[in-house]
């Protein structure tokens, strides 16, 4: 019998630990894939830090983890588009709630995921540049594509030039990197919002206008730029990110929509080098009350409607088959996507997972932490 192992995460507040875990046979329209990179994420470890406030469905022992690449060993029924022997990426669904099984999750050798959400990597794709797309993919997809979100048109090889625009906050981070390019893609206009040292780095994805996320001009200065100009709405990442776009829809001409797929407040920077007590708790909701209040304040007042989404209704929906089966392959192929942050690998061993998550909460810039396999 073939055997697997996983970074377990035993039970709430605790450190990972590796151990043998079920080798689990894929089902229909199931794949199971031998990883060999995996990346982490930031709610990895607020799932870890922040026990049942966070997933609250989750049973202890549970495998964490979102982004794979690895070969595939096993298909189940109804699979075709992928076959045994492919190397590819896949986004591992196990922490959604529909999905709540730790057999799909990704710190472990081998993990079972939805065909639906795997693409086939081209050979000149490293497993390690693979891995780190999947989340960031999928929730950048979700926000720009969903009908009830800011439902653009889908992306394609030869998109129609739409004249149109769409604002980025956040466009340096794994999720904004990702979203420049779907949103070029699908023939829009793109003005990023990121730290100056990354200007060039948004803007070689695609941006047509980088702002400086901190200046005390951003919103006078984006609403110049884009004066006369039809804005169909914002994606907004990261936190305080939200404000901005509300200060900035208000004043354009065009949809007043925001997406935001981001927690209200820093969670990095409350929970930097404290242990979890109800004192740190209680900060944290107080800080995400207020943040929520001020948003429906603002948005009533200023008329700019925001909804708050995660990536996991595209599990369920026809955005996540589209993305991963019709266009991801191509695009990676073809050079026109971008595998995006940068790899920084910081190990070869499921013993190094939880490091990564460690480099992770310590907070990184234009970058994404692998976990390379060997």
């Amino acid at each position: 019998m073939s055997k697997n192992q996983a970074a377990w995460l035993v039970a709430k507040h605790r450190r990972l630990q590796v151990k043998d875990a079920p080798y689990t046979e894929p089902g229909a329209g199931e794949v199971l894939v031998r990883n060999r990179a995996i990346a982490v994420n930031p709610v990895d470890w607020m799932v870890q830090y922040l026990g049942g406030m966070a997933f609250g469905w989750i049973k202890y022992p549970f495998i964490l983890g979102s982004d794979i690449a690895g070969d595939v060993v096993a298909v189940g029924s109804g699979v075709t588009h992928v076959k045994v022997g492919d190397r590819v990426l896949a986004m591992a669904a196990g922490s959604a709630k529909q999905r709540n099984r730790a057999a799909e999750g990704a710190f472990q050798s081998h993990t079972i995921v939805l065909a639906r959400l795997t693409t086939v990597i081209p050979d000149q794709l490293s497993y390690a540049q693979a891995a780190v797309v999947p989340l960031g993919l999928t929730t950048a997809a979700c926000g720009l594509f969903q009908d009830d979100l800011l439902a653009l048109e889908l992306p394609s090889a030869s998109p129609a030039a739409r004249d149109q625009w769409v604002i980025i906050c956040g466009g340096a981070t794994s999720v904004g990197s990702n979203a420049i390019q779907l949103a070029v893609a699908a023939g829009y206009s793109v003005v990023a919002t990121a730290s100056p040292k990354n200007f060039e780095y948004v803007k070689s994805f695609g941006a047509t206008y980088a702002f400086d996320y901190r200046s005390k001009s951003l919103v006078r200065d984006i609403v110049a730029t884009l004066r006369g100009k039809d804005v169909v709405g914002a994606q907004a990442i990261g936190a305080g990110s939200t404000g901005d776009c509300f200060d900035i829809l208000a004043l354009c001409q065009g949809r007043k929509f925001i997406a935001s797929c981001s927690s209200p407040v820093s969670f990095e920077t409350i929970f930097k080098g404290r242990k979890v007590t109800l004192a740190v708790l209680f900060t944290m909701l107080t800080a995400v009350l207020r943040s929520n209040l001020r948003t429906r304040a603002k948005s009533r007042r200023l008329g700019v409607v925001e909804k708050f989404y995660d990536a996991s209704s595209v599990i369920d929906n026809e955005i996540g088959g589209y993305i991963y089966q019709d266009y991801l392959g191509k695009a990676l192929a073809s050079g026109s996507f971008r595998p995006a942050p940068p790899v920084q690998v910081v190990g070869t061993s499921l013993h190094d997972i939880q490091a990564a998550l460690d480099i992770q909460r310590g907070g990184v810039s234009a970058a994404k932490i692998v976990v390379a396999l060997d």
